[in-house]
């Protein structure tokens, strides 16, 4: 079946519930939005140097099956010059109108600084500042229950403690706020890879988080490359999806923790895509701590980029939607 025929048979079936996990079922599945991100120009202008989501788009994915919606801002824009001013609305109000559209369909919307453990390209060291941050922006969400804060994009090459610590006040700030009831994405270092997890020194760091309401979700990252970096389009191998996820499947076991696979993508090609499907069985069979999968990436400036699922024309939407719909919603 073409992408544009699962669409249509799937929107005949009526509006997605509100998100709701069974058992032995995904809770999170969907796609990176990206777009707020782009550019290196702060704070930037709309439709030159960044742009938004198109809520058009949103909801075709969204008729799919996806009920998750990670939606990428740079920090620079959001509060400019410094961690602790206040917001740019300018900026924030494009991102804010995303957000309240997508959970105003019952799905979930991550708020996702992109940022890298970074501020203008420098890496955070103040963590107090870092907090404050969050503050700010978790205040403006701390009532929508279906938004979810993910607290940096892919902290790399940092002090393992540093790390730690920002992620722990994050989690404090937005608890703090009032903002009891949402999901709290922590990455680790190392690019978060799932690949890594437990040889870079996450498996054994971020034990150290805590969440006064037990609702911490890990967040890994994992590409099918040569190195996992995810610019490549040729795959290991058919088997290498699953094969890279495995230990931080155990390490999520053996320490009762919940993951998910934030960023995951392969290219249009036989090998990907088995490897692919691969890596969603591996999470789908192990759904008892994998919460579920996000794609990397829509977004309306993708062009031809070899994993964009922008509908309707994006690479990843055309050739490769029918082999992963099965784990959309799953």
């Amino acid at each position: 079946m073409h992408a544009q025929a699962l669409l249509l048979a799937t929107a005949a079936c009526g509006a997605l519930a509100a998100p709701a996990k069974r058992a032995g079922e995904f809770l999170f599945t969907g796609t990176n939005e990206a777009g707020g991100e782009f550019g290196t120009a702060f704070p930037g202008q709309l439709d030159e140097d960044y742009t938004w989501p198109s809520p058009s788009a949103i909801d075709q994915l969204f008729d799919l099956g996806m009920n998750t919606f990670r939606v990428a801002l740079k920090m620079e824009r959001a509060t400019p010059e410094s961690l602790t001013n206040s917001i740019n609305e300018t900026y924030f109000e494009g991102f804010e109108s995303v957000i309240n559209h997508i959970t105003s369909k019952g799905a979930y919307a991550v708020v996702d600084p992109h940022n890298y453990g970074r501020f203008y390209d420098e890496i955070i060291t103040d963590v107090e500042a870092f907090g404050a941050w969050w503050t700010t922006v978790a205040t403006r969400f701390a009532d929508n229950a279906n938004v979810i804060f993910d607290t940096n994009n892919e902290y790399h090459d940092m002090d393992m403690q540093l790390v730690v610590d920002l992620n722990q006040a994050a989690i404090d700030a937005i608890r703090a706020t009032g903002a009891t009831s949402q999901y709290i994405f922590v990455e680790g270092n190392a690019w978060t890879g799932a690949w890594s997890w437990v040889s870079s020194g996450n498996g054994e760091a971020m034990l150290a988080l805590a969440d006064p309401e037990d609702k911490l979700v890990f967040e890994m990252h994992q590409y099918l490359d040569e190195d996992s970096s995810g610019t490549h389009d040729a795959c290991v191998s058919a088997t290498i999806g699953a094969e890279r996820v495995q230990e931080a499947t155990q390490w999520l076991k053996d320490n009762g923790k919940k993951g998910i696979i934030g960023e995951m993508a392969g290219a249009v090609n036989e090998v990907c895509i088995e490897a692919v499907k691969g890596q969603l069985q591996h999470l789908l069979d192990n759904s008892d701590v994998w919460t579920g999968w996000l794609w990397w990436a829509a977004g309306p400036w993708w062009s031809d980029y070899m994993f964009s699922i922008e509908p309707t024309t994006g690479p990843a939407y055309v050739g490769l939607l029918e082999d992963i719909q099965p784990f959309i919603g799953a």
